[in-house]
């Protein structure tokens, strides 16, 4: 997602960078996230991690499960835990595509990257993806390496 230029409120907390290397992505979902307070002061001081964690459609809920939010340290007492299921915030249409994609097509919902919005609103993209096998790895990273060769053979020529 670019940036915009003009806008102080956005910002990325953390992207899963690996999964476009690890998945092939079909489509991509913004969706909330239902958070408690010391989890968003500590997403403001970007101490996040999704790399490791994944979305799962249980009982008509979207749930991210495993994500890291490191603990804020002025919240002692009313703190959070840093592994807990957190909720996703989707309308009913996209639930249900959710879910049939998952359930039926053989798909995976990965996050790739929390960030906060224009207005300031912490949001998670989540990516419908299939996973890649080694070949498809290999001829993908194939594909970027000559892309790449390409670029600075036409850079030369000029």
């Amino acid at each position: 997602m670019a940036k915009p230029k003009d806008n102080p409120n956005y910002k990325v907390i953390a992207e899963n960078r690996k999964a476009r290397h690890d998945y092939a992505i079909e489509d991509d979902l913004e969706c909330g996230m239902m958070l408690e307070g010391s989890e968003v002061k500590s997403l403001r001081h970007k101490n996040a991690n999704i790399a490791e964690s994944y979305a799962a459609v249980e009982n008509g809920e979207l749930w991210l499960v495993n994500s890291y939010i490191a603990p804020y340290e002025q919240a002692k007492t009313f703190g959070h835990d840093e592994r807990r299921r957190r909720k996703l915030l989707v309308n009913r249409k996209e639930m249900a595509r959710l879910w049939n994609d998952t359930q039926r097509k053989g798909m995976t919902l990965v996050p790739l990257v929390l960030y906060f919005n224009h207005k300031g609103i912490a949001k998670l993209k989540i990516g419908i993806a299939k996973g890649k096998k080694n070949t498809d790895k290999r001829a993908t990273e194939a594909k970027r390496d000559w892309n790449r060769q390409k670029q600075r053979l036409l850079k030369q020529n000029h």
